[in-house]
């Protein structure tokens, strides 16, 4: 593996499985708005990408409808759901090797930034990180936006340094459109298997927390 200086990551499925809160949280925002209900599996596509997007692809509605969605959405889950969540196998042993490394480490979420603070915060992630950058409540900066913010206060200006680790397209376009390293992974809620990840530019991709740690040993 190349010698990064910065290593960035995506929050939902890729350091914290937040299935559990996220899919409360929608189904409450559904029940709310008197939508058809969902099946599980497309409940579950919610997770990760920006909850605006989800609510236009899943229900076909207009911006402002999304909007108000998201907006009942963020309601219930800062109170309900943000802390249903849980690290994924071997987080905080590859954190520690990052550490030892002398890597920078930030966090680049589509999460609301002040959600994403808490529950990086209750989780000890916050603990590992020089940088922390979630979404704007309105949902205008990109993924690549959060990327440039996070490499800009870990203090690294040569792109060919910083790695990009996410489980989704997002992830994957967000990282090229800044002209940095992807590394996908498949145990997430994007990407489901390693050639899922191969359908976007990628120096690596990772079935487990355990795979990333050999990468980076």
């Amino acid at each position: 593996m190349k010698d990064y200086q910065a290593i960035l990551f995506d929050l939902d499925g890729t350091l914290l499985n937040t299935s559990i809160g996220v899919m409360e949280s929608v189904e409450y925002t559904i029940d709310k708005l008197g939508y058809e209900k969902l099946p599980p599996e497309a409940v579950k596509r919610f997770v990760g990408p920006p909850i605006q997007d989800s609510f236009i692809r899943e229900y076909k509605v207009s911006k402002e409808e999304a909007q108000k969605g998201a907006n009942i959405f963020r309601d219930y889950y800062k109170n309900e759901g943000l802390l249903k969540a849980e690290p994924y196998d071997n987080l905080y042993e590859f954190f520690e090797l990052l550490k030892k490394q002398g890597k920078k480490m930030a966090v680049a979420t589509y999460k609301r930034h002040d959600y994403a603070m808490k529950i990086l915060e209750h989780f000890h992630i916050s603990d590992y990180c020089d940088s922390m950058n979630g979404a704007d409540n309105e949902n205008v900066l990109t993924k690549a936006d959060i990327v440039v913010k996070c490499m800009e206060e870990c203090g690294v200006t040569d792109r060919s340094k910083v790695v990009l680790i996410g489980d989704s397209e997002y992830d994957a376009i967000g990282a090229k459109g800044v002209g940095i390293d992807f590394i996908g992974v498949t145990y997430g809620f994007g990407f489901k298997t390693k050639e899922d990840v191969n359908q976007y530019e990628n120096v690596a991709a990772a079935d487990s927390v355990a795979e990333l740690i050999e990468l980076f040993k």
